[in-house]
């Protein structure tokens, strides 16, 4: 699958933050083994150096462990998995909370919003 990249930031870095979503939504699970850096650059569309890069980040930060001669592998240590869900979370609230007082939201704007928001996409039974 190719992926569309923007110019704002190095492909590696948006390369790793594809594969943590996907390790934190389940599609990628705990200890399953990811494609060979030949296999995810022609997946990607991207240099196999790229891809290097990218294992070699997300294996700085024990999201990915290498094992020498069989690949790389997603960490099975639920603390880790469990703290860099924490990390995306905190961190996609944070780009909210920004873009609303930028547009002069006050907080009580910005909670009742994202409850109405959440009860009309998804129900009143949404907590």
């Amino acid at each position: 699958m190719k992926y569309t990249f923007h110019s704002q930031e190095p492909i590696y870095v948006q390369l790793a933050e594809i594969i943590k979503r996907k390790i934190v939504r389940g599609e990628l699970e705990p200890g399953v083994k990811l494609p060979s850096v030949r296999d995810m650059a022609i997946n990607a569309g991207v240099n196999p150096n790229t891809v290097q890069r990218t294992y070699r980040e997300l294996e700085g930060t024990k999201i990915v462990e290498s094992k020498r001669g069989q690949g790389t592998f997603v960490t099975e240590n639920e603390k880790i998995l469990h703290e860099i869900r924490e990390e995306m979370k905190t961190k996609e609230v944070s780009r909210f909370v920004r873009s609303m007082r930028e547009m002069g939201y006050s907080e009580m704007e910005m909670k009742a919003g994202l409850e109405a928001y959440l009860a009309k996409k998804w129900g009143a039974d949404y907590d």
